[in-house]
């Protein structure tokens, strides 16, 4: 497919394939707050394999459904200092996935709307490992 360029209205560029004048297809999608989205487009919104970093220098690799970071992902904080990889829906963490910090902390599990929550296992920089159940965030019962 031929690649085209549009400009919208509000200051978005896209330059990528078009199909009924959408975003469909190959593409690469500037917004005006910075954000830019590299990968598959269907009906003018990000839509299977994608590369999204935003304006707050965090960087997102991975699937998108709808727009929504949705499927399996990597995402890192702009220093480095915070790693998410797993399973996103509706652009939060949700289901398996593993959160790495500079720190030296770890936490591999289960993730809800962006929080811990169902089996997990919290390893601290000194190595204590707390290991049980989590709702929104907290471990409720020890394993």
């Amino acid at each position: 497919m031929k690649k085209e360029t549009i400009i919208t209205s509000n200051g978005a560029k896209y330059v990528g394939e078009l199909k009924n004048g959408r975003c469909h297809g190959k593409g690469d999608l500037t917004l005006p707050d910075g954000s830019q989205y590299v990968g598959e487009f269907k009906d003018d919104l990000p839509n299977g394999q994608c590369t999204a970093t935003f304006p707050n220098g965090t960087t997102y690799v991975g699937e998108f459904k709808d727009g929504n970071q949705h499927g399996q992902g990597t995402s890192t904080s702009p220093d480095g200092a915070t790693t998410y990889v797993g399973q996103w829906k509706d652009s939060r963490q949700h289901g398996q996935g593993t959160a790495k910090f500079s720190s030296g902390e770890k936490y591999v599990g289960e993730y809800k709307d962006g929080k811990q929550h169902g089996q997990g296992t919290f390893t601290w920089a000194d190595g204590k490992i707390e290991k049980g159940i989590w709702e929104n965030g907290k471990l409720v019962k020890v394993n």
